[in-house]
């Protein structure tokens, strides 16, 4: 690829959501179009009943998934005719949402690792229909991408216009944080937010807030031992190797610090700890960015929308934000390369 027109491959997603929506309301911006060339994972006759759908043009090369190969077309969409697509798609959570989800999202994978294309960009699934289909080793995308690209450290990064926000554990209930909250639980996603920070986004020296993960951050001990035992060790073994760490602090007040410039970042110590203010301060434009991969993955920072799909009420304020974050990171990766 050049440094200006990366190949930014788009998965649909559970199909039975309102991916391929999104993904249509997003692409025919112009200037989206202009900036890059996308090679979508997904169903061609989904996607071009969805753009009649809305009255929208949307033109598009096919060829089936097992041919793919560099293209030279605006759009090209990988077909899966191998499964039996109903007319009418099933609401909700399915088997074939969670087997066709899966399919994309393997092909489009390999693909990033083959180099055909240089950023990921995927669309909401199903975890519940990945279980249907018997996908039971993964809770999300975070953890299969880990997976196939033996990335032994990975953390989700939340990016907004107005917050950054890395996240100690993910897919995890409540209940089940005790068993695997350990100090290189915390620390790797510090260590993954300082590089980040330095080579995606430019930060010379990124300040990294880090959340305590009981009420007023334990108050020595008073609610919990864990800021104690485990948080404050993390960020001295950070601070040790050059990372300028500070915390653990409350959380109920770490967010509003960031946002008023004295963090350039906020390491969250629980899914809903860092992304309920995200959400709530960035609904639109907030998107999610895996670190530790060898491949540069976004996606939208919403779910699937079942209660919304196949009505033409999904808004691609997310979807534009996560195309764009890709574009971005691929031409800074091209030009290190290029430099190097």
């Amino acid at each position: 690829m050049g440094t200006d027109r990366p190949v930014i491959g788009v998965t649909m997603g559970d199909p039975c959501g309102v991916g391929a929506e999104i993904i249509i309301k997003a692409l025919v911006d112009p200037d989206l179009r202009r900036q890059a060339d996308y090679i979508i994972f997904g169903f061609s006759e989904q996607m071009s009943y969805t753009a009649d759908r809305l009255d929208t043009d949307f033109v598009f090369f096919r060829d089936h998934h097992e041919n793919i190969r560099a293209y030279n077309r605006q759009i090209t969409v990988l077909d899966y005719d191998e499964f039996s697509v109903p007319a009418t798609m099933p609401r909700g959570a399915s088997k074939l949402g969670g087997a066709a989800s899966m399919a994309f999202c393997e092909d489009a994978i390999s693909a990033a690792r083959r180099g055909l294309i240089d950023a990921l960009v995927t669309a909401p699934i199903s975890k519940t229909s990945w279980k249907l289909a018997g996908h039971h080793r993964f809770p999300g995308h975070t953890e299969l991408l880990a997976k196939r690209c033996g990335a032994k450290n990975v953390a989700m990064m939340f990016v907004s216009p107005k917050l950054k926000v890395v996240l100690a554990t993910i897919h995890q209930s409540l209940f089940d944080i005790r068993n695997s909250f350990t100090i290189g639980c915390v620390f790797n996603p510090m260590d993954l937010a300082d590089q980040a920070l330095r080579d995606w986004f430019g930060i010379e020296n990124p300040r990294l807030g880090i959340a305590g993960l009981n009420p007023h951050a334990g108050e020595d001990g008073q609610f919990g031992d864990e800021e104690q035992r485990i948080i404050s060790p993390a960020v001295l073994l950070a601070n040790e190797a050059g990372i300028n760490a500070t915390g653990p602090l409350p959380a109920d007040t770490i967010f509003l610090k960031a946002l008023d410039g004295e963090f350039d970042a906020v390491v969250a110590m629980y899914h809903d700890q860092g992304l309920i203010p995200v959400k709530l301060l960035s609904w639109r434009d907030a998107v999610n960015l895996t670190l530790g991969l060898p491949i540069i993955r976004t996606s939208p920072d919403h779910g699937t929308a079942f209660d919304i799909a196949a009505k033409n009420q999904a808004d691609p304020s997310s979807m534009k934000a996560a195309i764009r974050l890709a574009i971005e990171l691929a031409r800074t990766k091209a030009r290190k390369q290029t430099s190097t």
